[in-house]
């Protein structure tokens, strides 16, 4: 498993093998791949007012596959946004943001082009809006994602070619869901639509859902995340657990969740 800590020694590699960096994009396991392979992958929550040498440290120590951003319930600006994942840029990250509201989906590409690697949509529970987020995410013939940006990801390494970088793309960005109702758990095979990477929950806003529905046989997050895990047994797309701290790690793997989305300590 390459991590992000292991960046500046593949790049010390590369330069001894005298690849071009556009084939070492293309040769090595990306993030989207080792999901989809079920390799257990570790994101780090990190806030967009975390600086470069907070940002530099996390990223070094090797512990973490990428990083998570809060746009839904932080202030920030396209211009803050944009700064952010230049820096992880440098330090070889992944950045996944997780948009302001559900509504907002076909916003996805215009959020990608401000630089990040990946996107979570909270409060999932219609197909409509899967296939929405689908559509913005992905570049043609996959979706419907329009051209441009120059803050997109890796555009420089990969190159301005239309239709290379957006082969690239479509097999490296990665797309996810978060279920925070009772109604989004038990649908959740209708929403696992072809392009959704992983899907996640947002325990609090669920534990809501939870309480409103006292007599479903679902009486709490646990219940709800075997289910999910359950359902997607036979699918490309993962399961995310906000774990936060390692303590639980093996509590939830135990469950078949892949990922998690730990706070790190700096």
């Amino acid at each position: 498993m390459i991590r992000m800590g292991e960046y500046f020694h593949n790049q010390q590699i590369s330069t001894r093998n005298h690849k071009p960096i556009k084939e070492n994009l293309m040769a090595e396991q990306n993030l989207k791949q080792r999901i989809r392979a079920g390799q257990q992958i570790v994101g780090a929550n990190i806030a967009l007012t975390y600086t470069r040498e907070q940002l530099t440290k996390i990223v070094e120590s090797g512990e973490y596959d990428f990083i998570w951003v809060d746009g839904q319930h932080s202030a920030f600006t396209e211009h803050d946004l944009v700064d952010y994942c230049n820096i992880t840029d440098e330090l070889g990250a992944d950045v996944v943001f997780r948009i302001k509201h559900t509504f907002h989906s076909y916003l996805v590409g215009n959020f990608l082009d401000l630089g990040p690697a990946g996107i979570e949509v909270p409060q999932v529970e219609l197909e409509s809006t899967v296939e929405e987020a689908v559509k913005y995410f992905y570049y043609p013939q996959q979706g419907m994602r329009s051209w441009g940006g120059g803050a997109r990801r890796k555009i420089t390494e990969v190159g301005g070619d239309r239709l290379e970088y957006a082969a690239w793309w479509n097999e490296y960005g990665v797309l996810c869901m978060q279920l925070e109702s009772i109604p989004a758990v038990t649908n959740v095979r209708k929403l696992a639509k072809p392009g959704v990477d992983f899907f996640t929950f947002g325990p609090n806003d669920l534990r809501y859902n939870i309480e409103a529905h006292p007599n479903h046989p679902f009486g709490s997050v646990d219940d709800c995340v075997r289910h999910v895990v359950g359902q997607l047994d036979d699918s490309e797309a993962q399961v995310l657990f906000r774990n936060y701290t390692r303590d639980e790690r093996h509590k939830y793997i135990d469950m078949g969740v892949t990922m998690f989305l730990e706070n790190p300590v700096l």
